[in-house]
């Protein structure tokens, strides 16, 4: 009998999921199929358009990467959606600037151009889903377009300096402020 069967604990069984880390590693196919998925379909993508598009989607999806092998670094998810968001603006230029403007497309060309239209079209629901894994792991970044303000949410923080502590001078509090000259 092994110790887990003597403490009366269920054995873990290889690929099983153990109860109380069940939601995290849910979590690891969608990190990964994001990235999956946008690989994919730049690769397809690049089959038509120029070096500017591979680099940038690929240094992103990189980064994408490296955000799901650091499972608890923020900088990492941050810098993915950042990557994320800026390549929604190069895709944007990249094909409009350089879709075939013949009126007959090879199929190869429309598979490529469809592709890397599906990618951009994909990208704003991406960019929702590590938006969320950003605040799981603690990201505090609130976006209020109300006034365009992004900033931090600071109403939870306590401040260090304590304004109800009695003066250690009390004669302070009794005399005038002095003059200037």
């Amino acid at each position: 009998m092994d110790q887990s069967q003597h403490l009366g604990e269920k054995p873990v069984l290889l690929g099983e999921i153990p109860a109380a880390g069940k939601r995290e590693e849910a979590r690891i196919p969608l990190r990964g199929a994001i990235v999956l998925v946008h690989w994919l379909l730049t690769t397809w993508g690049c089959l038509l358009f120029p070096d500017s598009y591979t680099w940038g989607n690929f240094t992103v999806l990189a980064v994408g990467v490296w955000a799901i092998a650091q499972r608890d670094s923020i900088d990492a998810i941050i810098m993915f959606l950042i990557g994320l968001l800026i390549t929604i603006l190069l895709d944007i230029i990249n094909i409009s600037l350089f879709y075939p403007r013949d009126r007959s497309l090879s199929d190869l060309q429309r598979f490529s151009s469809g592709m890397a239209i599906f990618s951009l079209l994909l990208k704003p629901l991406s960019c929702l889903f590590v938006y969320q894994m950003y605040r799981e792991r603690g990201g505090e970044y609130i976006v209020n377009l109300g006034f365009l303000s992004v900033g931090r949410d600071r109403s939870s923080y306590q401040s260090i300096d304590q304004h109800d502590a009695p003066c250690p001078y009390p004669d302070l509090d009794s005399k005038p402020a002095p003059h200037p000259f």
